[in-house]
């Protein structure tokens, strides 16, 4: 419909060009928007604003002349001009009442388009370090990747789900350490448990794994673990702003000890035990964790396998005269690209950087022939944006086809009150926690019902709510209530007939109709518009305007009533509006179901 209502304007323009009204070259990069209000029509434009200077004319002359230009066309019932010039568009009753057929005639995959087809896409969402189960910031991430990736395939795009799993780091080795100290304890030993390791019930869980399968092969004295490593931090009182004060100590050259120490003790294989022991239970851990969410991924991408890559692309950056040596350390020029520094990619001691496997990641990416890379990071990662691209321009490839989103954290609230949270501590509320209080659906809804680099709320107690104010329940409320309307239909003996609903639509002539016609045939351009702007949440906000729009006409019309043909007409609607409520909801990731 409105592509009939472009292609009108499209004319007039031209017309008007030949008639030297606007410039030869002029080009129309004007909208056309639904109105909110029907009594303003169907569709609005403002190409009268736009073209009102290059025409040297008042928009609302221009729009008269535009308007009078415009050929005959079927869809259009009739044209007004509002205000300094917008130009409305009423549709006639049979284009509005086709919705309806192309709701049928589409079901499951109305809405979605192929205006995307043959292009490739890469979305690499979650990645969180295997060292701890999904914490309900991780969840945000994954229901905001898992969506938007959704969304890109509803409008064409081939896409590939990728997890990047950060196996070769630091923090890998804590965790390793951390494991092969439980181990210790359980086999007997006594000892002072680091400041930094990572304290979590979980880690004794796998270090009791590894002494129930190999027993105490891997014991060490405790006195060798600790031998010559530096002293713990040591805190002293909370200063003003309620941080510790360090009196002695440094805990990150001590947890270094002891990783030093116990890959020195264990050897290379014996260490490989805790360190993949851990790896593979946590890793399996968040599998689990997110498959049971809806969240599923093509690759899980594994940082070890980097090793010769970073080879690659350091030597590529070298060859084009992008690195330099300064005090031992190898660099990057990432300033000749518009960083505000230049990056460390190879420290003194040879070791490489989290900033060269990322680089040596990203170089991976854009070999594998991606049209467009979409990285889905946390918030605190901001940062790293600018030397990202920086890294792919100086590697000779075009940094605008890499997109990054952030996600901002999560806070929950309970009766009022914030839900604390930690990490290193092993006390933080995991995504599995948050899924078994509040289910899967709310979790999945209002994790993307608002823009990612905004802070989230989450309030758990609305979430389980059974009343209109939760939104994800009155959503699907409305879809269980068109499922109980047509039993209802059929237990007193009468059936639901699309053709004669379709042939009496004419008889849809209330207000509240006329809105849900349009509101359903808003549908497509809603779904494309979240895609292309990467927000679900404007899919989340139709949802909730349309169950509420659906709710307030069935509470004040009739729809199984002695009238059959308005019976039949009405709910067709219903059931029009059933589908795409169903198709919302499973591009969310969230469940439709047919009863409540």
């Amino acid at each position: 419909m409105n592509s009939a209502i472009q292609s009108a304007i499209a004319v007039a323009i031209s017309s008007l060009q030949t008639q030297g009204l606007l410039p030869s070259d002029w080009q129309d990069k004007s909208g056309l928007s639904r109105t909110k209000d029907r009594s303003h029509g169907d569709f609005a434009s403002n190409i009268a604003m736009l073209g009102a200077k290059p025409a040297g004319m008042k928009p609302r002359d221009l729009a008269e002349k535009i308007v009078a230009a415009l050929p005959s066309n079927e869809v259009i019932a009739k044209v007004e001009i509002a205000g300094p010039g917008f130009i409305n568009f009423f549709l006639n009753d049979d284009q509005r009442f086709a919705i309806l057929d192309q709701i049928k005639n589409e079901s499951d995959v109305f809405g979605e388009n192929k205006n995307n087809a043959g292009k490739k896409v890469q979305v690499e969402f979650v990645s969180a370090n295997p060292t701890s189960s999904l914490h309900v910031g991780h969840g945000r991430g994954a229901a905001y990747g898992m969506t938007v990736a959704r969304l890109l395939e509803a409008t064409g795009f081939d896409v590939q789900r990728e997890y990047y799993v950060n196996d070769a780091g630091r923090q890998m080795d804590i965790l390793a350490t951390s494991t092969y100290l439980r181990y210790l304890e359980l086999c007997g030993q006594q000892l002072t448990f680091p400041k930094n390791a990572y304290k979590g019930e979980y880690v004794f869980d796998i270090a009791q794994h590894i002494l129930d399968r190999d027993g105490k092969v891997f014991e060490r004295p405790v006195s060798d673990v600790f031998q010559d490593v530096p002293e713990d931090v040591v805190y002293g009182p909370d200063d003003a702003e309620g941080n510790p004060t360090v009196l002695s100590g440094d805990k990150e050259k001590h947890i270094d000890g002891l990783i030093a120490n116990a890959q020195r003790l264990l050897g290379s294989a014996g260490y490989a035990v805790f360190h993949s022991q851990a790896l593979n239970e946590i890793l399996d851990d968040i599998k689990d964790d997110l498959g049971e969410f809806g969240v599923r991924f093509d690759q899980w991408f594994s940082e070890e396998t980097l090793k010769d890559k970073i080879t690659e692309a350091l030597a590529n950056l070298q060859d084009k005269g992008f690195l330099y040596e300064k005090d031992g350390n190898i660099w990057f020029r990432s300033t000749d690209f518009g960083d505000e520094k230049d990056r460390v990619v190879q420290r003194k001691n040879g070791l490489t950087t989290y900033f060269a496997a990322d680089i040596a990641y990203h170089l991976n990416k854009f070999q594998r022939g991606f049209d467009q890379i979409v990285d889905i990071w946390g918030a605190d990662h901001h940062g790293y944006i600018s030397r990202v691209k920086a890294a792919i321009s100086a590697l000779g490839f075009d940094p605008e086809k890499l997109t990054v989103l952030l996600v901002q954290f999560v806070s929950l609230w309970r009766s009022g009150q914030p839900v604390q949270m930690s990490s290193r501590s092993g006390s933080f509320v995991t995504l599995r926690e948050l899924r078994s209080e509040v289910g899967n659906d709310a979790a999945r809804f209002y994790y993307v019902m608002r823009k990612s680099a905004q802070h989230i709320d989450f309030d758990l107690d609305l979430a389980v709510s059974q009343s209109k104010d939760n939104a994800v329940y009155y959503i699907q409320y409305a879809h269980a209530r068109v499922h109980r309307m047509l039993e209802k239909v059929t237990s007193l003996g009468q059936s639901f007939d699309a053709a004669a609903g379709r042939a009496a639509a004419g008889r849809l002539v209330e207000t509240v109709e006329a809105e849900l016609l349009a509101k359903l045939a808003a549908y497509p351009d809603v779904l494309n518009n979240a895609a292309q702007q990467y927000e679900p949440h404007q899919l989340g906000n139709y949802l909730k305007e349309l169950a509420s729009l659906f709710h307030g006409w069935y509470n004040e019309h009739k729809v199984i009533s002695d009238d059959h043909e308005l019976m039949q007409a009405r709910l067709l609607l219903s059931v029009s509006v059933r589908q795409v409520i169903h198709n919302g909801l499973l591009l969310l990731g969230v469940s439709a179901p047919e009863s409540m």
